[in-house]
C-alpha cells in the first residue's frame, strides 16, 4: 500500500514552536508526531511512503531517514514553492499507480486503515474522505433574522459537524485534476470534481483523531497512552455520499 504523507506546510497555528521544528516532528510524551503516525502506518500494512517536505524538510529527513526503522521505504519530494495540500501529488505523476492512501502529517488516530481502503474499492470513485464529528463552540451569542426582526437566538450554541479527518483514499486518475506546478488546495480539488459532478464518499471514524496542529488537541495528545503495539480499532463505516448538486 502506498501512502503519501503531506509534511510541507510552515504550521502557523502552533507558532512560535514551529519556527524551529516542522509540524509533523512536534513531540508527543516524547515522540515525533510523525513518528506515531508512520508506526500507526505500518501496523494498518503500509509498506511504501512519499513524504512530501518544503518547510524545514531538511529536519523531517533526517529523523525519517530512508524508512528502515519502521520497514518501509520512504522517498521524499521537496516544493521549492509552496504547491497547496494536494498540489504536490503532482510531483509524483507516474509514481501512484494504484489506489494510495495522501495523509496529513500533523494528525493522530486508531482509524482502521483496511476497513477503510475496502470500503473505497467497495463504492469506487476516485475520492473516499475519512471523516469524524467535532462540536464547535460558538462564543457569541446567534441570531436568524428576516427583514431585521429577529425570530429566533441562541446563547453560545455547540454546533456538531462532519468534518475531513485529512485521510483520503484516491485513485491513481484524480492526479489529472491537478494542474502541474502551481499552489491547489484540498478545497480546489474538491470544487473541481463538484463541478465536474464525479461522485466523493464519506467514511465515518467514531473512534480516535487528533489534528495536532490545532493547540487543544496537541495538549490533549500528551494526555492519552500510546502503545505502539495496539492494533488498529475496527470501525464499521458510516457513509455519507457527497456529490455535485444536479
Amino acid at each position: 500500500m502506498k501512502t503519501v504523507i503531506q509534511c510541507g506546510g510552515k504550521g502557523t497555528r502552533l507558532l512560535p514552536y514551529t519556527m524551529v521544528l516542522p509540524k509533523p516532528l512536534m513531540p508527543v510524551q516524547g515522540k515525533p508526531v510523525l513518528e506515531l503516525l508512520l508506526t500507526w502506518l505500518r501496523r494498518n500494512g503500509a509498506g511504501e511512503c512519499f513524504i512530501t517536505t518544503g518547510y524545514l524538510g531538511h529536519l523531517i529527513r533526517a529523523v525519517c531517514g530512508d524508512g528502515g526503522r519502521w520497514a518501509m521505504q520512504i522517498d521524499y519530494t521537496e516544493e521549492s514553492e509552496p504547491l497547496g495540500t494536494v498540489g504536490a501529488l503532482d510531483l509524483l505523476r507516474g509514481k501512484l499507480d494504484k489506489t494510495f492512501l495522501m495523509v496529513n502529517g500533523d494528525i493522530l488516530t486508531d482509524l482502521n486503515l483496511q476497513a477503510f481502503l475496502a470500503f473505497h474499492n467497495q463504492h469506487g470513485g476516485l475520492l473516499t474522505i475519512a471523516t469524524a464529528r467535532r462540536e464547535i463552540r460558538i462564543d457569541f451569542g446567534m441570531l436568524d433574522e428576516v427583514n431585521s426582526r429577529v425570530v429566533r437566538f441562541k446563547e453560545k450554541p455547540t454546533l456538531t459537524h462532519i468534518v475531513s479527518t485529512g485521510i483520503y483514499a484516491m485513485e491513481p486518475a484524480i492526479i489529472d485534476q491537478i494542474p502541474p506546478r502551481v499552489p491547489f488546495g484540498f478545497d480546489n480539488l474538491m470544487h473541481a470534481m463538484l463541478r465536474e459532478g464525479l461522485p466523493v464518499r464519506t467514511f465515518l471514524h467514531n473512534g480516535l483523531w487528533l489534528d495536532i496542529g490545532r493547540i487543544e488537541d496537541f495538549h490533549k495528545a500528551q494526555q492519552l497512552g500510546w502503545d505502539d503495539g495496539s492494533p488498529a480499532f475496527e470501525q464499521a463505516p458510516v457513509p455519507f455520499d457527497t456529490v455535485a448538486a444536479a
